[in-house]
């Protein structure tokens, strides 16, 4: 591309040289050759003047005092009827500018120079003018690669760009080149950059939350299957099953809510649900695993609460907090349900050595844990939560005690506490 352009600047300026050169070089000759022309004219009539002026005074004319009125490059010839004629200067040979004039009495004054002063002089033209064209072709020449660099430059960075993108490196450039056309072309690539980079984090965290929250319902439906398969008793094997299938659901729900997350998390399905439903659920599917590691899965507070979110995202928020205390608490984990202002809280405590110090400002965050876990449990349970217009909250450190808020729907009946189990 630099090539072409340099090439096709310098022929513009070649051809508008050409034109306008030997138009140049016409014009010029003609206006040496004619101001040449009436130079000897002017030098014949002034010469002649000389003659009758001297004729009249009767003075002496002879090639001595005339060679004093004339150039000496010039050659006069001065013709006055009775006398001899009388020639000044040398002769031309060769092509010359003559000039004759005749005076009243008859004399007559011819003036002569040879035209190697007038191709002197066009010669010096030619040269001044040569000098400004290869000047104006140098000059060109810079100009045009200047020019080249200047758009081929940002092309071919702009190429690297969409290579880069291309080849999955989404990070923008911003870098402008001053050239509006170019600008925009960079503008469009960055706008790309950014949303390509969207897609990418988009992805990863389907994938990451995926991973993270399609594991807990797998983990509960295969303690199902097993208890299935290791009893004999029909009404266990019925009982199991149907817990089993409402992990399918549950799994199903889970799937369902990652794929609308994921074309946009501020989505919610909010409902009013009962709160009471949730909770046994989770109950049911959490205590074998807690019993399994000899610990206690409780719940207290009122019930008959009814709540406003999507339920099957409640379940994944309370998931998330027991399978936390399961993994990082100690002893006996507590749910409980309490009503402030027009909100329901849950809470969900152990008694464990609660959470770090220095974690507990950014326990909700994306990859922080405090032990050997992913880190996007309590990242995602919060999303879930505020999707739906709740919000999840660490209440106390040591124990760990967090929170989940909901928009609370009155009842018009009594809530008495619901007892420990």
């Amino acid at each position: 591309m630099r090539r072409r352009l340099i090439n096709s600047t310098l022929a513009v300026v070649l051809v508008v040289i050409a034109v306008f050169g030997v138009s140049l070089v016409i014009v010029e000759t003609r206006t040496i050759s004619a101001s040449a022309q009436e130079s000897v004219e002017s030098e014949a009539l002034r010469l002649i003047s000389v003659v009758e002026s001297r004729l009249l005074g009767e003075e002496t004319i002879n090639s001595g005092v005339l060679a004093e009125q004339i150039d000496p490059a010039r050659f006069a010839l001065i013709e006055i009827p009775g006398r001899e004629p009388i020639s000044v200067g040398e002769r031309p040979t060769g092509s010359v500018l003559r000039a004759t004039e005749t005076g009243e009495g008859g004399e007559k004054v011819t003036v002569e120079e040879s035209r190697s002063s007038v191709t002197r002089e066009v010669g010096r033209t030619l040269l001044i003018i040569g000098a400004v064209a290869l000047l104006a072709i140098v000059s060109a020449v810079l100009l045009a690669v200047r020019q080249a660099n200047r758009l081929a430059s940002p092309l071919t960075d702009l190429a690297e760009t969409a290579e880069r993108l291309g080849s999955g490196d989404p990070r923008p450039r911003h870098k402008r080149y001053g050239v509006p056309e170019l600008d925009r072309v960079a503008d469009v690539l960055d706008s790309s950059a950014e949303r390509i980079a969207r897609m990418l984090t988009a992805e990863r965290r389907l994938a990451a939350d995926a991973s993270h929250q399609l594991r807990t319902p797998l983990t509960a439906l295969s303690m199902r299957i097993e208890e299935i398969s290791v009893t004999d008793d029909p009404e266990t094997v019925k009982e199991e099953a149907n817990i089993a299938l409402t992990q399918v659901e549950r799994l199903t729900d889970v799937v369902e809510r990652l794929l609308t997350n994921s074309r946009d998390p501020r989505t919610g399905s909010a409902v009013v649900f009962d709160l009471d439903e949730v909770i046994k659920q989770q109950i049911e599917e959490w205590r074998p695993a807690y019993r399994s590691t000899g610990r206690a899965l409780v719940c207290s507070g009122k019930h008959g609460l009814r709540a406003v979110g999507t339920p099957g995202a409640v379940a994944q928020v309370l998931a998330a907090l027991i399978e936390n205390s399961l993994m990082h608490g100690g002893g006996t984990v507590a749910l409980r349900t309490r009503v402030t202002g027009n909100q329901v809280v849950v809470e969900v405590t152990d008694e464990g050595p609660g959470v770090p110090a220095e974690l507990g400002a950014r326990i909700f965050e994306r990859t922080i844990s405090g032990r050997n876990s992913t880190g996007i449990g309590l990242a995602v349970a919060r999303d879930l939560a505020e999707a739906d217009g709740g919000r999840l909250e660490l209440l106390q450190q040591h124990p760990a005690v967090f929170a989940l808020f909901l928009s609370r729907v009155p009842v018009d009946r009594r809530t008495p506490e619901r007892p420990v189990r």
